[in-house]
């Protein structure tokens, strides 16, 4: 069975362009792995829905990085400046892991400290350094708090408008109601009136 040629235009049927965009997203995906796969190459394929959701798809690595590598391209990467990047990556990572190991263990003794369990006192700059990082947390937590708050105040006045919308419905119905049953009992009073006559 052979398929005729499709036309290519937008599908007015909401449902058929759905199910049209899930097949036909499926099947770049896999032509994109294929393609990487088959030709060794890197591939990166960003799709956005027409309800704004994200698809992603990167062969080797992240989509930020493969990003990054396009706005950066090097000229030619030989194997040894790539174990380079790496190495200096790993030393970086490991510098970073170490301060952080600094921190969490001034922390901890901070807090044996507050608590009256540490044994060795704390000298100044380490109190300044404890308090500035108690400080940072404190701002860290309150803008958090006010951005929670912020959100559940929108969440509510979008409650409210739907409940105002859904109230003046209520209200147009019952006065809509009440007009249909004034005009069925003048109705009925002009029927009864005749009947009599």
């Amino acid at each position: 069975m052979v398929r005729g040629k499709v036309q290519m235009r937008k599908i007015e049927n909401p449902v058929y362009r759905r199910v049209t965009f899930c097949k036909r997203r499926a099947g770049l995906l896999k032509k994109a792995k294929e393609l990487s796969v088959l030709c060794d190459v890197d591939v990166g394929l960003i799709i956005f829905s027409s309800r704004g959701k994200l698809y992603e798809l990167s062969t080797k690595g992240t989509i930020q990085e493969l990003v990054e590598r396009y706005l950066n391209p090097s000229v030619t990467e030989s194997d040894d400046s790539i174990n380079v990047n790496n190495q200096a990556k790993s030393q970086k990572a490991e510098v970073e892991i170490s301060v952080l190991k600094q921190e969490i263990e001034m922390l901890h003794k901070g807090m044996r400290n507050m608590f009256g369990e540490g044994k060795e006192k704390m000298t100044y700059e380490q109190l300044n350094v404890l308090e500035k990082q108690l400080e940072v947390w404190i701002y860290d937590i309150r803008s958090a708090k006010v951005k929670n708050m912020i959100q559940e105040i929108e969440s509510l006045k979008n409650k409210e408008m739907i409940l105002k919308a859904a109230n003046e419905i209520l209200l147009q119905e019952k006065s809509a109601e009440r007009s249909i049953v004034r005009i069925v009992e003048e109705q009925s009073g002009l029927l009864n009136v005749s009947q009599m006559m």
